[in-house]
């Protein structure tokens, strides 16, 4: 969906440029949401749902085709999620109450973020079935793949245990799927980092849900979604 010049200066003039660190949280659960982010680059953002054994197991993974923080709501309401950054880098910005604004005075606006509030409702409905119905091999290589495609780099910044506790497993069961994708030649691993030196065989052991959520998005938000697998 393309936005008129007029559109997209309207946004251009509130928004604001800043750069936002791995491990930053934007929001807790009950915090209210004043700012909206936009991941740039090879940033990215996700939301993590607060278990109570302390884990955080994370919903959603938003890059440079999505956005975080009142992007739904409308108005300053509680976010009912953690707002992390995963990989820290460039990050547009604005006020909540500016963006809904915005929204007001351009329908085209307004419809744009209804369609991704629809594409992000998809990954979200995805990401339950995901998780009740797929191995832990399937969904941390579906995991990696989607890491891999969002930032645009095969490293990512990412201790095992961190891995498990996104995806809401023991260290134990990662340790060995990881070892695993090493026997495999699939991922190197140093201290803090996993490295995927083979994208296209680690994207066949991974269920299809990348796929069906990048094809959702390609009918709602065409070209906008990361495809899998692609980073060079």
């Amino acid at each position: 969906m393309n936005l008129q010049d007029a559109d997209r200066q309207m946004l251009a003039d509130s928004l604001n440029e800043c750069t936002l660190q791995t491990g930053q949280i934007l929001y807790e659960p009950g915090d209210v949401i004043n700012r909206c982010y936009f991941p740039c680059g090879p940033s990215v953002a996700s939301f993590m749902v607060m278990l109570e054994n302390g884990n955080a197991v994370e919903t959603a993974m938003i890059g440079r085709e999505g956005a975080v923080g009142g992007i739904v709501s409308n108005g300053q309401l509680p976010a009912f999620a953690r707002t992390g950054i995963l990989h820290g880098g460039p990050f547009y910005s604005i006020a909540t109450s500016d963006l809904e604004q915005i929204k007001e005075r351009s329908p085209s606006i307004g419809r744009l973020f209804a369609r991704y509030a629809d594409c992000l409702l998809a990954q979200v409905f995805q990401s339950v079935a995901c998780n009740a119905n797929h191995t832990i091999e399937q969904r941390a290589a579906k995991w990696l793949c989607a890491a891999v495609a969002r930032t645009g780099r095969n490293e990512i910044t990412m201790k095992q245990e961190q891995l498990a506790s996104i995806m809401g497993v023991g260290r134990s069961y990662v340790s060995r799927i990881v070892g695993r994708f090493k026997e495999m030649g699939l991922i190197t691993v140093r201290r803090g980092v996993i490295k995927v030196i083979d994208p296209t065989r680690l994207e066949g052991m991974a269920c299809l849900c990348n796929s069906l959520v990048e094809r959702h998005f390609e009918t709602v938000l065409a070209g906008t979604y990361p495809g899998t697998g692609r980073a060079a």
